[in-house]
């Protein structure tokens, strides 16, 4: 569990080792690339993946950011030789320090203030599963397959918040479903189930999830940070609590330049060009 390769701003001059990164405008794009292998996770991949999401958090060019998989698969999850082995050899000590590395990429994703479409084809199981379920928003395929394997592997179903999370997104009992037999939930289903936003054809997948991603970073990005930061926040408060930091929120949301150019277009009867200040 070395540390990956060190990651530096802006994101788009960064080269990463154990993913594939390009920037277009606003948007980066985050491809997991190991199609041989439907795109395993490793010990350097978990970490440099984390790294990224957490210089994210500093990144001011990037207001969106779009993962998905090369080869027509999302993500197997970890690899069965290069992490599940050596994990079965470790103390506790150092599995600790393991599933506190993982969750650390759950917990980066979720802090930075981009929102997050994952374009899903194909495999999505196990990690790969839970990085989509950490993104914001989730487009998939007829073919999408999604699978939290871990009791297929003799371990719980609460890995890296998905006892936490899944259960938001989908449902109590529907998640407990997928956690405790590790079934198969297919891109028809998925979308039904809410797990999905949509469905796209597998060859426009990633385009439409890109042409999201590029929609959401055109648009008041100041404004979006704080829906995200207040979905997450809001799920530990009171409803009383909830509508207070809202006021204070959409508050700080009305001093920006974005709101009083908003304001100004529709007096104009155009379409704002929003900054994100």
């Amino acid at each position: 569990m070395s540390s990956a390769n060190p990651v530096t701003l802006p994101l788009s001059g960064f080269k990463p080792q154990h993913f594939q990164l390009s920037v277009a405008g606003k948007v980066a794009t985050v491809t997991l690339n190991r199609p041989e292998k439907k795109n395993p996770l490793t010990f350097e991949s978990y970490r440099e993946l984390t790294d990224f999401f957490l210089a994210a958090q500093k990144e001011e060019a990037v207001k969106a950011i779009v993962v998905t998989g090369a080869g027509g698969n999302f993500s197997s999850g970890g690899d069965v030789f290069e992490i599940i082995g050596p994990l079965v050899a470790m103390d506790t000590k150092d599995l600790l320090k393991f599933t506190r590395m993982t969750g650390e990429l759950v917990k980066t994703m979720r802090a930075c203030p981009q929102p997050i479409v994952a374009a899903i084809d194909g495999i999505c199981a196990g990690a790969g599963a839970i990085i989509a379920m950490a993104s914001d928003l989730r487009l998939g395929t007829a073919e999408t397959k999604i699978a939290f394997l871990f009791n297929r592997v003799g371990l719980a179903g609460c890995d890296m918040g998905a006892c936490a999370m899944l259960p938001r997104i989908i449902g109590q009992g529907r998640a407990a479903e997928l956690l405790y037999t590790g079934r198969v939930l297919k891109g028809e289903e998925a979308e039904r189930w809410g797990f999905l936003n949509r469905l796209i054809a597998r060859d426009t997948v990633l385009a439409e999830a890109r042409a999201l991603a590029a929609e959401l970073a055109d648009g008041p990005t100041f404004a979006n940070a704080m829906t995200k930061r207040m979905l997450e926040m809001e799920w530990a408060m009171s409803v009383e609590s909830a509508i207070e930091a809202e006021a204070v929120a959409q508050a700080l949301c009305m001093q920006t330049e974005d709101f009083s150019r908003a304001y100004h277009a529709f007096a104009e009867k155009r379409k704002p060009v929003f900054e994100g200040n």
